[in-house]
């Protein structure tokens, strides 16, 4: 995985600037944490009303205890950083993975017992994307973790940053640092199952049968490497494998479909019909284009020519995560037209 740099507009969202310190630590008390406080005062109390040097004896180990948690937490706190990458396609409603790589620049003493959670923030408040948990990580070592994330809207999101902590070494206190690590990646719409009827309309689509069996029996007079979007059934295993990378082959007469997806948005239409039709257009634009087809978008204002490849797809995505309702007269749903 590679290290993250500072992200700036027209940079891959999929990468956001490494965590830097913000706030002072904060620092609370566990339940077993205000039990321990609470059996210092008693025991501080006792011993100053009767003297009694066992009971200093105590209270002073008993203190050595609280200095000690706080000494040994800081250094499991002092010289983390993280870094986050992101999937570089983030889909609503979707489980997404999302990576952290843990550091600790310490050059001598490892860190024990960290939490890292990450934030989002949102119009109203910051709130949990995900949590990981590491528990050792070694001087000047670094350990992977991920969680799931799963969007709940389309659109653009703000990672604010993440929160590492800890309760080493006894679970007596909860010591905590905020990390700068922000990002604002792009949420695509979600993706639907295919639906039945639409998976009729589309095996009665003209040359689509013939476009699946040209594809198996032309000769392979070419290859190239592997891009989003090519079917699987093109990738040439063998020399994939000899070049430790996958490599498509080109056939000779591969056909040259072309799918138009149709998305009309009537100003009418109430937020849930709004989604479920932007929705489906995305699962027809994603399906198409894994299938090896040339996919084109028109909407009441805007049309997207048919082509393929990575930069095609994701100028569709991304218009489709900021589609928004326009006036017209038609009242017609996404459909999808298959041309030769």
């Amino acid at each position: 995985m590679d290290h993250e740099r500072n992200r700036r507009p027209g940079r891959d969202p999929g990468l956001s600037p490494r965590g830097r310190r913000r706030l002072p630590r904060s620092l609370r008390a566990t339940r077993a944490g205000w039990c321990f406080v609470a059996i210092v005062f008693g025991v501080g109390l006792a011993a100053l009303n009767t003297g009694n040097n066992l009971l200093y004896l105590v209270l002073a180990f008993m203190l050595s205890f609280l200095v000690l948690s706080g000494v040994l937490s800081e250094a499991s706190l002092r010289g983390m950083r993280v870094e986050r990458r992101l999937p570089r396609e983030l889909f609503a409603n979707t489980a997404n993975r999302v990576a952290l790589r843990i550091f600790n620049d310490h050059s001598r003493a490892p860190s024990f017992a960290v939490s890292i959670e990450d934030r989002i923030e949102t119009e109203d408040a910051v709130r949990l994307a995900g949590r990981a948990f590491v528990l050792r990580v070694g001087a000047g070592k670094s350990v992977d973790r991920s969680y799931v994330f799963e969007p709940d809207r389309r659109g653009e999101i703000r990672f604010e940053g993440c929160r590492l902590s800890t309760r080493f070494p006894f679970g007596l206190f909860v010591k905590s640092v905020d990390l700068v690590l922000e990002a604002q990646p792009l949420v695509y719409p979600e993706l639907l199952d295919p639906e039945v009827e639409t998976r009729s309309a589309r095996s009665l689509a003209a040359g689509e049968d013939r476009l699946r069996r040209s594809n198996h029996g032309d000769e392979v007079i070419g290859l190239r490497e592997y891009v989003t979007g090519d079917p699987i059934q093109r990738v040439h295993w063998r020399r994939s494998l000899r070049a430790r990378r996958l490599i498509v082959g080109e056939r000779e007469s591969e056909s040259s479909a072309q799918v138009e997806v149709l998305l009309h948005l009537p100003a009418t239409s109430t937020s849930t019909e709004i989604e479920h039709r932007v929705a489906r257009a995305t699962s027809d634009v994603v399906q198409f284009l894994d299938e090896g087809l040339e996919v084109g978008l028109r909407t009441d204002q805007v049309r997207f020519e048919a082509d393929s490849g990575f930069t095609h797809r994701t100028a569709l995505l991304s218009f489709l995560a900021h589609v928004m309702p326009t006036p017209s007269e038609s009242d017609d749903p996404v459909r999808t037209q298959v041309a030769r």
